[in-house]
């Protein structure tokens, strides 16, 4: 049963906007996001007064004074005074929260057209700052000191899944491999913040260029820090715009528990539960999708979710990538976006993002991302460390 059977009505998303992402120094937080939504509504084919609800995906945690800025979009146009908006906040699945408030919105018949936003400005704080923000989304870890930050996190998380499928001695090959080829898929996103193909030997190696930054993950297994926005119009039906809409076939969102102790290292559970829930809603299976976009904060996270999401069995990721499996020309093209590896990390913005891009994908709007003619799509969102899960599954209409 897909969610139009279930609820009786469609979600759609009529409408899209992105930035660039990376070092925006000429932009703030205001211009990414009235940039980003005016795209949307103008792209949607809509009023600006068409709107009745906005929420705006952002995680900030310090890394900006402002940090009450969802009336922000408001300074798109006059007509949007006095529409509701709200501020959506779940650490780096923020933009993924907003967009299933929104959905949620439509399905509850409060509003028939709702602007979702995502949007972070991170590059102008330093390192002690970013990082430090970031680990307030660690139960563990929030308010300590740290020299890895959550790389050192995630480097846990290798160090036990190489322990426990003895992966330990190659892994870092493994590893090396998604961060080459999410490398070589940015070089064709426009948006990417980090636009070269590094190849396989420089993203396995360790060098002055490519130093470890928490033993066994490399720069290159890192998403770098970002500013960027993504904005997208979700309607229940279609507005007339600039291109088809894409339906939501299915939704799905689990939370793990907080603390480390309470979960399993390399499982992220939740994750899963996620997974199974969207595709449950859509009525669709994993072999019925033609790519998907994933939350590769780092290489192992990528690495787990072809596990989480049913690709290979648990300990068999590796197998998905030396196959070819989840490479552009695969049977499940894994980030042909370049993923949060190379098209950046701006953390408020990347759910937004990621939906964005699928939606380009499914309209045949994507450039030189373009794959050939996919009908469907998964997009997933997690903040922290497998704790906060989201998973959409996109259709062409």
């Amino acid at each position: 049963m897909s969610l139009q059977e279930q609820f009786g009505k469609d979600v759609l998303l009529t409408g899209w906007g992105h930035s660039q992402f990376g070092k925006l120094t000429d932009q703030t937080l205001e211009s990414l996001i009235v940039q980003v939504a005016t795209e949307a509504i103008t792209i949607a084919g809509i009023e600006p007064g068409r709107i009745d609800e906005i929420y705006l995906g952002q995680f900030n945690s310090g890394m900006m004074p402002l940090a009450f800025p969802s009336s922000l979009a408001l300074q798109v146009s006059d007509q949007l005074a006095n529409v509701p908006a709200t501020r959506v906040e779940n650490a780096c699945a923020s933009g993924s929260a907003a967009f299933q408030q929104g959905t949620k919105s439509l399905l509850a018949g409060t509003a028939k057209t709702v602007l979702v936003i995502g949007a972070e400005k991170m590059t102008h704080a330093g390192a002690d700052v970013v990082g430090a923000a970031l680990l307030g989304a660690d139960y563990d870890m929030a308010g300590k000191a740290s020299s890895t930050g959550f790389t050192g996190l995630f480097a846990e998380v290798a160090k036990h899944y190489g322990k426990r499928y003895g992966e330990a001695g190659n892994l870092g090959d493994v590893l090396g491999s998604i961060a080459a080829k999410n490398h070589r898929n940015g070089v064709d996103n426009p948006y990417a913040q980090l636009r070269k193909d590094l190849g396989e030997e420089f993203c396995r190696t360790v060098s002055d260029r490519n130093p470890m930054v928490a033993d066994p993950l490399r720069r290159t297994d890192c998403s770098p820090v970002s500013d960027g926005a993504a904005a997208v119009v979700l309607s229940t039906a279609p507005t007339g715009g600039a291109t088809d809409p894409v339906r939501l076939a299915g939704f799905g969102q689990a939370n793990d528990f907080f603390p480390a102790d309470r979960r399993d290292p390399t499982a992220f559970e939740a994750t899963r539960m996620s997974w199974q829930r969207a595709l449950g809603m859509a009525g669709v299976g994993l072999e019925d999708l033609d790519f998907a976009e994933v939350h590769d904060c780092f290489t192992i996270a990528e690495l787990i979710m072809y596990e989480a999401m049913g690709l290979t069995e648990p300990g068999q990721g590796a197998r998905a990538v030396r196959e070819g499996w989840v490479h552009k020309d695969g049977k499940l093209p894994i980030n042909v976006s370049g993923g949060l590896k190379a098209k950046g990390h701006p953390v408020g913005a990347t759910g937004v993002s990621q939906h964005v891009i699928a939606a380009m994908q499914l309209t045949g709007t994507a450039g030189g991302m373009q794959l050939t003619t996919p009908r469907r799509a998964a997009v997933q969102n997690m903040g922290g460390v497998g704790i906060a899960n989201y998973v959409s599954v996109l259709e062409a209409t």
